[in-house]
């Protein structure tokens, strides 16, 4: 399917915009409508996404100089400066989008019954965010990849800020929003430093301004070997841009607080969907556009990985707030992250993969779990808790399960991705990787922890009389939900190889992509890249 305008690229970027402008135009109308046309939009995206699942090629050709894109769109737009509407989707796009719009109508049906108050405004700010997020990981051009990445950002302060509970600290939501969006903008500046760099010196080089990916990918690969300095200084710049996003430590500031603040489409946003786009962001561009810096760097990487891993571990042994304690199990499974990037092989980059989609599944389900668990006892605190188990049929069941599936239980996606990653870097790094497998038995603890303090002992007096008695167990919106939920990771448990044909080529060529581009090559990508625009304007 060598199509070189595919409009289901574009479309998956325009419905949740469509879907959620008309979510905000007819709420006056009816407060129940804007909730079924934002779960239309969302099954569109997803049945779109399927679609190019079934159309596409995934197959890696050895020796490629550049991904295997399986759909493209190219509009001119500020022809100037070299910046087009350039759309492409490889085989690692596909499932990150698939799992954005997945995601997506699942934050749609847990937010169903929590949000009351402007619905509309809600679903408009949920759909932007999610279609920001779906031109991240489709966007090849680089100023509009940073559009989107910027784009983003808006509709979640949003989300957090006029949405949000109130923390158990007593920090106001608006300060968590405020304090996510600095960090994220500070972070997104700096990489847009890191990405102007490269333009000023393609144009030094070439004579000729131009944000395309292939493009700067042969600028980049030409400074990498050439200037490695100037290349190790932008790489950086580049890394903190998607490292606070991550969060990588000590950039993590921001995540423990937005969590704890945000309703729960935004806590699933934000753990299933939002810090996927910093993994990515490595994998697509400062993997393979500074190859040699990127390994001069894997040291120091790793060891603040390996510190994130132990230190988010730590801070969810000392969380109360059930939000907050899987905040910092984010943080934690995140250091696994940097850990599969800079192990540089097909293996690890394989295992990263499935480990984003099974970690996006069941952080998001334990989100919408605790937003299950706040509606029910009217608090999220596990001191307040304990003796449940015995008022539920269902919840108790689907609470233990995604806990199993969080903390690496064979069976389940978790385990095959973190199995993947820890088999692919012990011949690089064994003592990181022994490490990072001896951190493994910390997220049992931590998650038993949870189980036993939510579920077991005895019910707290003091917030005993607040229940409503008997208990309301879950409904069929809610049991379907995390059925979905359970499924996908069950299927990326048994059967994994379905997700890893997909993204095979796009891993293989991003190892590849240590051997960097030869210097020449980056005039004949010029001569490619201008010849293309002048086909498209004519």
């Amino acid at each position: 399917m060598e199509s070189s305008n595919n409009l289901i690229l574009p479309a998956l970027i325009l419905v949740p915009f469509i879907a959620g402008f008309l979510c905000w135009i007819v709420d006056r109308l009816d407060q129940h409508l804007p909730r079924y046309i934002a779960l239309v939009g969302m099954l569109i995206t997803l049945g779109l996404t399927i679609a190019l699942w079934n159309q596409g090629d995934f197959t890696y050709q050895l020796g490629q100089k550049a991904p295997t894109w399986a759909a493209e769109f190219h509009l001119p737009w500020i022809q100037s400066l070299g910046i087009s509407i350039h759309l492409a989707m490889d085989g690692l796009s596909l499932l990150m989008v698939g799992l954005t719009a997945l995601l997506g109508v699942l934050a749609v049906g847990c937010s169903w019954g929590e949000i009351q108050k402007n619905v509309g405004f809600f679903h408009l700010n949920l759909l932007w965010s999610l279609g920001g997020v779906i031109g991240v990981f489709l966007a090849i051009d680089m100023f509009l990849f940073f559009f989107f990445w910027e784009m983003m950002l808006v509709p979640i302060y949003f989300l957090i800020a006029l949405w949000g509970h109130k923390g158990a600290d007593g920090k106001s939501r608006v300060y968590a929003a405020t304090k996510f969006f600095i960090y994220t903008q500070v972070a997104g500046l700096i990489m847009l430093i890191g990405i102007l760099g490269l333009v000023v010196y393609g144009y030094m080089m070439t004579g000729m301004v131009g944000f395309d990916y292939n493009y700067l990918l042969a600028v980049a690969n030409t400074l990498d070997q050439q200037a490695p300095h100037i290349a190790y200084a932008l790489m950086i710049c580049m890394f903190i841009g998607f490292a606070v996003k991550l969060p990588v430590f000590p950039l993590h500031g921001w995540l423990p607080d937005a969590h704890a603040q945000a309703p729960t489409a935004g806590s699933v946003d934000l753990a299933g969907i939002l810090i996927k786009t910093a993994a990515y962001g490595l994998l697509r561009f400062v993997i393979p556009f500074f190859p040699a810096a990127s390994a001069q760097f894997a040291d120091i990487a790793i060891i603040l990985g390996l510190i994130g891993v132990f230190y988010g571990a730590w801070c969810a042994f000392q969380q109360t707030d059930m939000k907050r304690l899987l905040a910092y199990t984010s943080i934690s499974h995140m250091g696994f992250v940097l850990l599969a990037l800079y192990a540089g092989n097909v293996l690890t980059f394989q295992g990263l993969m499935i480990m984003m989609l099974a970690h996006g599944l069941s952080s998001a389900a334990l989100f919408i779990m605790c937003g299950q668990v706040y509606e029910r006892l009217h608090t999220r605190d596990l001191r307040l808790m304990g003796g449940i188990r015995g008022q539920f049929q269902y919840l108790p069941f689907f609470l233990m399960f995604f806990v199993s599936a969080l903390v690496g239980i064979p069976g389940l996606g978790n385990f095959i991705g973190e199995f993947l990653i820890l088999m692919g870097s012990f011949g690089k790094f064994p003592m990181f990787t022994i490490l990072a497998a001896v951190s493994l038995v910390f997220a049992g603890l931590y998650g038993l922890i949870l189980i036993h303090k939510a579920l077991f002992g005895t019910p707290n007096e003091e917030q005993k009389q607040h229940y409503t008695s008997p208990l309301k167990d879950l409904n069929t919106r809610e049991v379907v939900i995390l059925l979905i939920c359970a499924f996908g990771l069950i299927w990326l448990g048994i059967y994994p190889q379905s997700f890893l044909d997909i993204s095979n080529s796009s891993m293989a060529w991003i190892a590849n992509s240590y051997i960097p581009v030869p210097v020449q090559e980056i005039v004949d990508t010029t001569q490619q890249v201008v010849s293309q625009q002048n086909v498209e304007i004519q």
